[in-house]
């Protein structure tokens, strides 16, 4: 946020207000809130519960809403009736992970902006 006033249009607004009770100064870098809230100790599907109702803590998270594809994706596994179908996906996804190679050292950079490259 640029201006402590601001508020995210796409939450849901309790959701919201909850947050801004939680982080009352955009100076606070020591109060944690759960990504996940209500299963943070368990590797569920119920993130993509929170996620449809707007209630996702990341912009990556309410991003997933603006893509038809993406958004589809969200609503079948916020059912709960996908959940081998998503583990399967996930296990996939970790295993193309595992199988980048990004570069190391000098062959590389951490971008400080990640649409630019640093100067």
């Amino acid at each position: 946020m640029e201006n402590p006033s601001d508020i995210d249009p796409t939450l849901e607004p309790q959701y919201m207000m909850r947050l801004k009770s939680k982080c009352a100064s955009l100076n606070d870098n020591t109060t944690l809130v759960e990504m996940d809230p209500g299963s943070f100790k368990t590797f569920d599907t119920d993130y993509f519960k929170l996620v449809s109702k707007r209630r996702g803590l990341f912009h990556s998270d309410g991003a997933l809403l603006t893509d038809p594809f993406t958004r589809a994706y969200v609503q079948r596994h916020a059912t709960g009736a996908f959940k081998n179908e998503f583990f399967a996906h996930f296990a996939d996804s970790m295993i193309k992970m595992g199988n980048a190679n990004p570069l190391t050292g000098s062959q590389g950079e951490i971008r400080k902006k990640c649409s630019v490259v640093n100067h």
